[in-house]
């Protein structure tokens, strides 16, 4: 019964992980280059404008780094955030 209960307990834990959002103001390079539109390049950017600019205000300020367009930034909205929650809507 114990196994059962912890695998159950694992499994809900993974869901949780995989509905997280990336804080795009506390990510490090390679989580924001795990999210899928965001390569190493772009993972980059993000972090050096974060360090050279202050913390994004919101998700939509990626458009002021280097890569990323209205668009890009459109469908990574659901990926991205920039609050103490972490998980998606």
């Amino acid at each position: 019964m114990k196994r059962i209960l912890s695998g159950i307990a694992l499994f809900l834990a993974g869901i949780g992980l995989a509905l997280a959002a990336v804080n795009i103001n506390t990510a490090s390079v390679n989580e924001l280059d795990a999210v899928k539109g965001i390569g190493p390049g772009k993972a980059k950017a993000i972090v050096e404008y974060r360090k050279k600019n202050g913390p994004f205000k919101s998700v939509d300020d990626l458009k002021n780094v280097k890569g990323f367009g209205q668009k890009s930034v459109a469908k990574l909205r659901d990926e991205l955030t920039v609050s103490d929650t972490s998980t998606k809507k």
